[in-house]
């Protein structure tokens, strides 16, 4: 009896350790698992256009409801001084998937039929994620160039953004108020009918093609400067075009058609880990809200397609949460450039502005060195895994480069992109130490507390879009901690300061006191 007692316990310990170790390797296995998810989460990059600090209303806006934006930035880390690197849109955009210095480059606005700015061989985002297994992916604006020159936009349409990483893009070549008016899709452009062969120029009309400044009967959107040339859907653009009728885009259906796209894109890559640059029109000009968002905000087309890009942003959102990804996906939310009203149509953008702030009590906006130009809405989601909360670190979307890389495991040896990933991943307010901003050119430093701008000629003001940009004959000095509407230029008051951050300037530039004008205290 004893005997059998002892078998039948020897065969219990026996089944017991069994268990012990399958369980201590399911749990193992578990834990490997969720560690390659952590490591390998898909990463979607929500870019908007000219969407102001003071356009959100987790930054303040009262008048604008943005519940979809807010749902990002009050659910991950909310940063306060997150930075485009620049202005305008094409060098921030370079600086975002290169992680270099846009003005390295000296990259600024480009016309619909400029090359490729960026080139094959450069380092960018979607080529460093492709090297850790991602697919990746690019639905919306471009604005970087296209082609080596003198593109023929009826044959296929290369380099562009699939020789630089991404496996698929869905694009406009430039902006809405350009030309050409058509979608992009893998280097050819959609539904084009070889019989209508598409003609762009940036410099001449072709003959019997009607203009806005010439037939202005022709359009339903009055232009206020600038955007005279072509008409395409009753807007007149920038650029002349002729031909490819059938592939020309819907204005008032873009939104609705990238977000098509876009949630297209993720259900066909949900079981592998992806890059999206989801890159949305919205708010820039023209701003032709569909329909069922007319007059939805109060404050005409501009405040319509900001309401019509959040409900956009709410979709996508939804679309991985039925696919059943978004616990493995991490959202940067963010903007290009900062705000402007009147930007080249007559849309009631500054008739109707009401109590709304886009610059959220910053000075200047999109085309300004003051801070409204390129402190943006930043922030910086990922469900589950970022805690909630609001950093004051200092930021930029060309850190983005660094910061995924640590995250995925890739290297990163870019002097201009910082490893910032604690910081976005809300377990640091440690940003980076200082930052070049640059607008039309011009740049300036951000240090700490500290807006340093160096004397710049010309006009004070952008009288076309009223709006501050920055210049003065002497320098400028802003203690932000006490004064972050730049009211006040303390340069006279702190020269020791100045000379600093001047110093520091220079250094980071490359710049020689020879080339810099002599310090005035006046």
């Amino acid at each position: 009896m004893m005997s059998m007692t002892n078998r039948t316990l020897k065969h219990l310990v026996g089944l017991l350790a069994i268990f012990l170790f399958v369980a201590c390797a399911d749990k193992s296995e578990k834990k490997e698992t969720e560690e390659a998810e952590i490591k390998q989460p898909n990463i979607v990059v929500i870019y908007l256009d000219d969407l102001g600090y003071g356009d959100v209303g987790a930054y303040g806006a009262t008048e604008l409801k943005t519940p979809n934006m807010d749902k990002l930035v009050n659910g991950g880390v909310k940063f306060t001084s997150g930075y485009a690197s620049s202005a305008t849109c094409t060098p921030s955009r370079y600086a975002l998937l290169t992680g270099e210095y846009p003005w390295r480059v000296n990259a600024q606005i480009l016309p619909g039929t400029a090359p490729l700015i960026i080139d094959t061989e450069q380092p960018t985002v979607p080529k460093m994620l492709k090297s850790q297994g991602y697919k990746t992916g690019i639905v919306g604006k471009w604005h970087l160039g296209l082609g080596n020159g003198n593109v023929d936009w009826n044959q296929e349409i290369t380099p562009g953004p699939n020789q630089l990483g991404f496996d698929y893009s869905y694009i406009l070549a430039a902006t809405q108020d350009r030309v050409p008016t058509v979608y992009i899709d893998n280097g050819k452009v959609d539904n084009l009918d070889p019989n209508d062969p598409i003609e762009v120029s940036y410099k001449t009309n072709f003959e019997g093609e009607p203009t806005g400044k010439d037939n202005p009967e022709l359009t339903t959107m009055k232009w206020h400067h600038g955007h005279n040339q072509s008409i395409v859907n009753g807007v007149p653009r920038i650029g002349f075009m002729k031909g490819g009728e059938a592939a020309k885009w819907s204005d008032v259906d873009m939104a609705d058609h990238f977000l098509e796209k876009a949630k297209e894109y993720v259900s066909n890559h949900k079981d592998a880990p992806f890059f999206l640059y989801y890159a949305l029109q919205q708010p820039h000009v023209p701003r032709t809200p569909h329909p069922r968002f007319v007059g939805a905000s109060g404050m005409g087309p501009r405040g319509d397609v900001i309401v019509e890009a959040d409900w956009m942003i709410g979709e996508f959102l939804k679309e991985l949460e039925k696919q059943g990804i978004l616990e493995n996906t991490l959202i940067v939310f963010t903007s290009d450039n900062g705000p402007v009203l009147n930007d080249g149509y007559y849309d009631d953008a500054v008739e109707k502005l009401g109590d709304h702030n886009p610059r959220g009590g910053l000075r200047g906006g999109k085309y300004s060195l003051f801070e409204a130009g390129t402190r943006v809405p930043f922030s910086v989601y990922w469900k589950g895994k970022i805690a909630p909360k609001t950093s004051d670190a200092l930021v930029c979307q060309i850190d983005l480069y660094a910061s995924l890389a640590a995250l995925t495991g890739a290297e990163s040896k870019l002097p201009d992109s910082k490893n910032l990933l604690d910081v976005f991943m809300g377990k640091s307010d440690e940003g980076r130490e200082h930052l070049i901003i640059e607008a039309g050119g011009r740049t300036a430093l951000r240090k700490g507390d500290w807006a340093f701008i160096p004397p710049y000629p010309g006009s004070t003001i952008n009288t076309q879009v009223n709006i501050e940009l920055g210049n003065d004959e002497s320098y400028q000095l802003y203690n932000l901690k006490n004064d972050l509407g730049q009211q006040q230029n303390i340069a006279e008051e702190n020269p020791e300061k100045l000379e600093e951050l001047k110093t520091e300037y220079e250094n980071i530039r490359g710049i020689s006191n020879a080339t810099v004008p002599e310090l005035e205290l006046h």
